[in-house]
């Protein structure tokens, strides 16, 4: 499941909790707080997978650069060659497979160059949609923690102030 699905149905939980009168503190429902807790557990490795998945993909695309970058050498070597065979035009030979070689080098450069900008941007992209997630977790986390300190500390002081109306 989405995590952005799960953020949007814990606010919707948040929103649709009852108001605790006097207070900046609301009841939510416990088990559906904690299964949307235990998805978005399940959800967050899914978005590492996406990641990992980012990475193969720029492995792959760094591996069809090698390879074309290799074919292109080689044919400029093969083309070299049959050049070199001609006695009469040897040296453009050599001028011409260096600069094949050199244009293949640069072609290669650039297409690993264009990979890694591509991914350091998805990357990029991915790790700041995290950290908004990873944020929006811990402060419903926090919210709720701070409803349960109240609760704890509201419920001893009625105690205490049923106790003192009852003993007049």
């Amino acid at each position: 499941m989405d995590i952005l699905h799960l953020i949007d149905r814990l606010e919707e939980l948040f929103n649709e909790s009852r108001p605790i009168p006097f207070t900046h503190n609301v009841v939510v429902d416990e088990d559906r707080m904690l299964d949307l807790i235990d998805q978005m557990r399940v959800a967050i490795p899914e978005e590492v997978k996406k990641a990992q998945q980012i990475l193969a993909q720029r492995d792959r695309f760094l591996a069809q650069a090698q390879e074309e970058a290799n074919r292109t050498i080689g044919l400029a070597r093969e083309k070299s060659e049959q050049l070199v065979d001609q006695h009469s035009i040897v040296q453009a030979a050599h001028a011409r497979a260096e600069q094949i070689l050199a244009q293949a080098r640069i072609d290669a450069e650039n297409t690993k160059r264009e990979a890694d900008d591509w991914v350091v941007d998805t990357l990029s992209r991915l790790e700041t949609q995290l950290d908004r997630y990873l944020t929006q977790v811990r402060n419903g986390m926090a919210a709720l923690h701070h409803m349960h300190i109240s609760d704890v500390v509201q419920q001893p002081v009625e105690a205490s102030q049923e106790e003192t109306e009852s003993s007049d």
